[in-house]
């Protein structure tokens, strides 16, 4: 029985490692804090993230390195903008690795999807993509699930194997940029999402912020070479969906805080706050029009305020749908 090892202790992570666990597998939930992997394994659950759900007897709990040299499959499930250290930190580990990526955003200064930041890191390293839509407490509850696994490595349909459940169902893929690209931009949109209902645009308003930022994610993932139907599937429209539309959502609930006029909660990971400003950043080098994408991040660097935001939504030209 291959060996799984979730490097990354976040409700997340977490969620997977249980549900993986609970299917049946040797799992350890890797954590950087040993005093929190000690907790962890001493009370059988993890009480920052998902303090109401007992971890199965058969997940062990670790903060040594080893561990991960000790894994057949790794899961990396550490924030976007935290991979780059946490991958440098243990290359050695990881090559040679089959290294499943789940995080979700772009990262800043570079404009790399995760995949392309482990493979610079770590080039022998067997590198697939898990994302799409499931909130964490569902999915460590055991309720259905449905991801995509973007791979192109010869063991794909096995990894697609290994890595299912009866509740977490796993979709193959072969785009991992597209694949990568819809769970990253979601989150953005999820934000402008947020503060059209936060601001009191109604649901109408919700519905056009979804479906003209799915029109953005769609042009600027088929610029980066996606396939645009990865776009319409799990990873892409079902993210969108999830995201935008339930107070679970992290993103659109920071959205929604804007829109009613507050901040943000400092201490709280927002992948879309970074996502926004990165996207931007590399929207602009390739020439690609992001309206949604520009006013969430004029709003998040405060150089807009909530009532320009909806004057620029109302005041963008009319076009054909398509454009």
């Amino acid at each position: 029985m291959k060996k799984i090892v979730v490097a990354g202790s976040g409700a997340f992570g977490t969620a997977l490692a249980i549900a993986l666990a609970t299917g049946g597998n040797r799992v350890v939930l890797s954590a950087r804090d040993p005093r929190a992997a000690a907790e962890m394994q001493a009370n059988r659950t993890n009480a920052a993230y998902l303090p109401n759900i007992t971890f199965p007897q058969n997940l062990e709990i670790s903060a040594q390195a080893s561990v991960l040299t000790s894994g057949d499959v790794i899961l990396l499930a550490v924030p976007t903008q935290s991979l780059r250290a946490m991958v440098e930190k243990h290359r050695t580990e990881l090559a040679g690795k089959t290294c499943v990526l789940c995080c979700k955003g772009v990262e800043t200064g570079t404009g790399l999807l995760p995949s392309q930041t482990l493979a610079e890191i770590v080039p022998d390293a067997n590198i697939a993509v898990l994302t799409g839509p499931g909130f964490a407490a569902e999915i460590a509850r055991g309720l259905p699930t449905a991801l995509t696994l973007a791979a192109n490595g010869p063991d794909a349909n096995g990894l697609q194997t290994l890595l299912s459940t009866q509740t977490l169902r796993l979709y193959l893929s072969a785009d991992p940029v597209g694949a990568q690209l819809g769970g990253a931009l979601k989150n953005v949109i999820a934000i402008a999402s947020g503060i059209a209902i936060g601001a009191g645009l109604g649901e109408s308003a919700r519905a056009a912020v979804m479906t003209r930022g799915y029109a953005e994610m769609l042009r600027l993932a088929v610029n980066l070479g996606a396939d645009p139907t990865t776009l319409s599937g799990l990873s892409g429209l079902g993210d969108l969906a999830l995201t935008c539309t339930s107070q679970q959502s992290r993103n659109f609930s920071l959205g929604h805080e804007l829109g009613r006029g507050g901040g943000i909660t400092e201490g709280t990971t927002f992948e879309g706050v970074a996502t926004a400003r990165a996207t931007m950043t590399l929207a602009k080098r390739r020439g690609i029009e992001m309206p949604l994408t520009g006013i969430v991040t004029a709003v998040l660097e405060k150089d807009l305020t909530i009532g320009g935001a909806v004057k620029a939504l109302l005041s963008r030209p009319l076009k054909a749908e398509g454009e």
